[in-house]
């Protein structure tokens, strides 16, 4: 009897062992590519604003049609304003890094300060 029990004891542990091996081999995995992550920090420098140059309304002299410059360096994005709280107008890449921007609503006597805004 003693024999008998063991044994009965052995195959429920036998059951149990299988089954938990059969759950672990069923069971899902993920695949989490490579990634990065990180903390950095770099200087922020301005442009230098060259070969400023202010194109005239042929019908109307006082209005401002456009304003053209020179970047020193490659920037992606470039917004202007001639007044203090004028809006920022955008410009348009003419080559490499000279810009072109056209000017709504701008007069000579209004115009009070070149703020050119460039981004990479």
């Amino acid at each position: 009897m003693f024999h008998f029990r063991s044994s009965k004891l052995f195959i429920v542990v036998l059951v149990v062992l299988v089954l938990a091996t059969s759950a672990y081999a069923f069971a899902a995995t993920n695949t989490v590519p490579a990634s990065r992550a990180g903390e950095g920090s770099g200087a922020i420098s301005g442009y230098t604003v060259s070969n400023i140059v202010y194109t005239f309304d042929a019908t109307n002299p006082s209005n401002l049609t456009d304003v053209d410059f020179d970047l020193d360096a490659a920037a992606a994005t470039v917004r202007v304003s001639l007044t203090a709280a004028g809006t920022l107008q955008s410009c348009s890449n003419t080559s490499g890094t000279s810009w072109t921007c056209a000017l709504t609503g701008v007069t000579v006597t209004s115009a009070s300060s070149l703020r050119v805004v460039a981004s990479q």
